[in-house]
């Protein structure tokens, strides 16, 4: 009777397989995710295996690989909400985005310069002016594209208005570098050199977006600056409407990255504005991804620019974190999955 009722559980390799002492009973299992096909002979055992490999997977699981980071300008969360001449923003993003209604410039932070380095490295290095590279360049390495390089994780800053011959280190037409961080480096610049073939890999025109998405051969980081028509920054024909300029490039442009495998297949597009308007905000942050809540979900957690910086060095796992990020909420609660 005795051996009737011993029950084995050998353990080989990853391999388990468990013998029922006085019948034939056994299973094998070698892939996971098939536990609820194959372990049929002891459902009380099955369960309590397929709840741990599930336990195990929601812990370790990080499906985000692609970052887009759009970032618009000079306007209240109020300002855009609601708002008749956003009309993209309101009824077709805002409905399957998650949002923040509380997300802030960092106090005080003004004006557009030091928010766009905030951004890269967490602090604004005492910078309180739109003045060029030439004035403002930083010699640290210690900002977000730099860690991504060491850790072999590729990145682009794509600009609407560039030529992409030169690093663009001066304001020309509708550029401006207040608004590309990556230029105030010097690692870089090759020390704010215009000729730097560092600079030029990496800050591409906008207009190459779309190509590099059609080939799949987009980097993980895409940092994404419309121009200051574009960018709800200036008054601009055709709209003479800010809002409405920037919205319609958003109708215009997002599709194509939504509609992307990159994004399809673990992407996750940020869209933010630099700064309050006669204040700190609060501002817009929109987050559509396939991980994120989404369905028009918001909440009224206290958010600023560290928490998006705290957020992509969490998804792309890049240490230490960066300034202020290291006493910021990350965004995580706008995702139902999360690194």
């Amino acid at each position: 009777m005795l051996r009737r009722l011993l029950r084995w559980i050998l353990i080989l390799g990853g391999v388990v397989i468990v013998v029922v002492g006085g019948g034939c009973g056994s299973y094998t299992v070698t892939n996971p995710s098939t536990v609820n096909n194959t372990a049929t002979a002891n459902p009380q055992t099955n369960n309590a295996v397929t709840a741990t490999v599930q336990a195990t997977a929601a812990t370790t699981s990080n499906t985000l690989k692609t970052v887009f980071l759009i970032l618009m300008e000079n306007h209240n969360w109020s300002d855009i909400k609601g708002s008749s001449s956003a009309p993209y923003i309101n009824n077709t993003i805002l409905p399957m985005a998650s949002y923040a209604e509380q997300y802030y410039n960092p106090p005080g932070n003004h004006p557009s310069e030091p928010n766009y380095l905030w951004l890269e490295a967490g602090t604004n290095f005492n910078i309180l002016n739109d003045d060029d590279p030439s004035d403002n360049h930083q010699s640290t390495k210690q900002h977000l594209v730099t860690m991504l390089s060491n850790a072999g994780i590729s990145w682009k800053s794509y600009q609407e208005g560039i030529s992409g011959k030169d690093c663009p280190l001066t304001e020309n037409g509708v550029y401006a570098p207040k608004h590309n961080p990556m230029v105030f480096f010097d690692d870089v610049t090759d020390g704010n050199n215009p000729s730097s073939a560092t600079c030029i890999a990496h800050v591409r025109p906008f207009s190459e977006l779309a190509g590099d998405l059609q080939k799949n051969t987009q980097v993980r980081y895409n940092f994404i600056t419309p121009s200051l028509c574009d960018d709800m920054h200036d008054t601009c024909a055709p709209f003479n409407d800010a809002v409405k300029q920037g919205d319609t490039w958003l109708s215009q442009n997002l599709p194509t990255i939504l509609n992307s495998q990159a994004y399809q297949n673990g992407g996750v597009v940020f869209i933010t504005w630099d700064e309050g308007e006669g204040g700190d905000g609060p501002i817009g942050m929109i987050v559509l991804s396939h991980d994120a809540k989404g369905g028009g979900y918001s909440n009224t957690i206290h958010y600023t620019h560290s928490s998006t910086l705290r957020t992509i060095e969490e998804i792309f796992g890049v240490s230490p974190l960066l300034g202020d990020a290291a006493n910021a909420t990350d965004l995580r609660d706008l995702f139902k999955t999360f690194p």
